[in-house]
C-alpha cells in the first residue's frame, strides 16, 4: 500500500554508524531506524546472539515458559521502575497493552466507570485505532475510539482541568518524539506525578522512542526522579529486531489475569534472546555515561551550528542522543532530510518542521563533526534551491 514516503535508496548492508547502499554509497546514520537501531548496524554481540538462537528454537508461543523472556523480563525490572512485564511486537501494541491495563485495573478495583485517559497535544503514540485517538489524529477512520481528552503539553492548568470522574490515567511521552522532539520540563513530569497521586490516577509513560538509553538513562522519566505505574518501550528494545514492552508495578499488573490481554509473537525466544543481548550492552559500566557525554556534545555542536546559520534555523532541542532542529519559514523539513541524504547523511522529518537526529548510541566525537559538516552543506543547497523556485 502507498503509505510509505520512501527515499528512492535501497541499503545492502551497515557496519556500525554507516550504512552501503546497493551501489557500494557510504551513509552516516543518524536516524538509527527512527531511534530503532540503538546499537548502531551489524553489532557483533547482536549476530551473535541472534545466529545462535536461531540454530536453536525459533517459536513456541506463550502457552509455554520462554526462559529468554523470563531472564529479560527480570533485567528489566531490576533496572526500573517496574515489577511485571508484558512482551509485545511493537510500540503500538504496548500502547495497547498499557491502555488495557490502565483500565482494567479499575475495573479490578470496581470502578469501571473509569476508563478516560488525559493525553497532550503534539503526542504520537502509535498507528492503532485507540493509539491514533489517544493522540488525536482519528480523522478519517470513523468513529474515534473513546475515552481520550487531549490538554496543551507543559499546562499543569489545563491538565488538572481536564481530570474528572471517568479519568482513570494520564499518558504522555517525557521527549515528545515525532511532535517535534519537545523534551517535557522535569518540573512539569513532577507536577503531573504529584497531581495522578493525589486524584488517584496512573500515570503512564510513553517510552517508546526516547527510552532504552537514548536521553543517557534507561527511560527518560528518570530524569524527573519520578516513578510512573506504568512504561511503554520498543524501539531500542531489540536493536533493530521486532521487540516491545509494556512495564508496570505490580499493583497495577495484578488486573491482568489470563485471559485479559495476550500475543502470539510477543516475546517468543529469538526476539527475547536478542532483547537480552542490547540490555547486555546498555547495561555495561560506562555505557549511559558515554551517552550522556556524546548528547552534551552534540548539543555543543548544534548550537554552533544553529549560530553558524541561524537565517535556517530558529531552534534546536532535544536531550542525550535525541535532537530536533527546527526550520525557519522558506524551508521545508522533508526536503532538507532529502538532500540530507543525498549528501551521505540520513536524519528524518517530524511535526513543527523539524529534523530529527537520532544516531546510533555508540557515536563519536567525529561521527558528529561529519555529521554537521554534512547537514550544513544540505541546508545550504536546499537553501538556495528553495530561492531559485521562489
Amino acid at each position: 500500500m502507498g503509505t510509505y514516503r520512501q527515499a528512492d535508496v535501497a541499503f545492502e548492508r551497515g557496519e556500525g554508524m554507516t550504512l552501503y547502499d546497493d551501489a557500494g554509497k557510504a551513509y552516516l546514520d543518524f536516524n538509527a531506524g527512527i531511534a530503532v537501531s540503538c546499537l548502531g548496524h551489524a553489532h557483533p554481540h547482536l549476530v551473535a546472539t541472534l545466529k545462535d538462537q536461531a540454530e536453536k528454537l525459533w517459536h513456541t508461543s506463550n502457552l509455554y515458559r520462554i526462559a529468554h523472556a523470563e531472564r529479560l523480563a527480570e533485567r528489566l525490572c531490576a533496572a526500573s521502575f517496574a515489577d511485571r512485564v508484558f512482551f509485545t511486537n511493537s510500540g503500538a501494541e504496548a500502547i495497547e497493552c498499557a491502555i488495557k491495563t490502565a483500565r482494567r485495573y479499575f475495573f479490578d478495583q470496581g470502578e469501571p466507570d473509569r476508563y478516560e485517559i488525559v493525553t497532550l497535544t503534539a503526542a504520537f503514540h502509535g498507528r492503532t485505532l485507540a493509539a491514533v485517538a489517544a493522540a488525536g489524529k482519528a480523522e478519517g477512520f470513523g468513529p474515534a475510539t473513546p475515552g481520550f481528552r487531549q490538554v496543551v503539553a507543559g499546562a499543569i492548568e489545563d491538565l488538572t482541568a481536564a481530570i474528572g470522574p471517568q479519568t482513570a490515567a494520564v499518558m504522555l511521552e517525557p521527549v515528545q518524539g515525532e511532535g517535534g522532539v519537545v523534551p517535557l520540563p522535569d518540573v512539569f513530569l513532577r507536577d503531573v506525578r504529584r497531581i495522578c497521586d493525589e486524584r488517584g490516577l496512573l500515570l503512564i509513560a510513553d517510552e517508546i522512542q526516547c527510552g532504552m538509553g537514548r536521553t543517557g538513562k534507561l527511560f527518560a522519566h528518570e530524569w524527573a526522579d519520578i516513578r510512573p505505574d506504568i512504561v511503554a518501550a520498543a524501539k531500542g528494545i531489540g536493536g533493530g529486531f521486532p521487540l516491545g514492552a509494556c512495564l508496570a508495578t505490580d499493583a497495577v499488573a495484578a488486573a491482568m489475569v489470563p485471559g485479559t490481554h495476550g500475543s502470539t509473537y510477543g516475546g517468543n525466544p529469538l526476539a527475547t534472546a536478542v532483547g537480552n543481548a542490547v540490555l547486555d550492552e546498555l547495561l555495561k559500566p560506562g555505557f549511559m555515561g558515554h551517552v550522556i557525554a556524546m548528547g552534551e556534545a552534540l548539543h555543543q555542536a548544534l548550537a554552533h551550528f544553529a549560530e553558524r546559520y541561524h537565517n535556517q534555523v530558529e531552534d534546536m532541542r532535544g536531550r542525550g542522543l535525541m535532537w530536533g532542529i527546527k526550520l525557519r519559514d522558506g524551508l521545508v523539513n522533508r526536503e532538507v532530510v532529502a538532500t540530507a541524504l543525498r549528501h551521505g547523511l540520513l536524519t528524518a522529518p517530524a511535526g513543527d518542521n523539524v529534523i530529527r537526529l537520532l544516531p546510533p548510541l555508540i557515536l563519536t566525537q567525529p561521527h558528529i563533526d561529519q555529521a554537521m559538516e554534512r547537514l550544513g552543506a544540505a541546508l545550504t543547497e536546499a537553501e538556495q534551491t528553495a530561492r531559485t523556485v521562489a
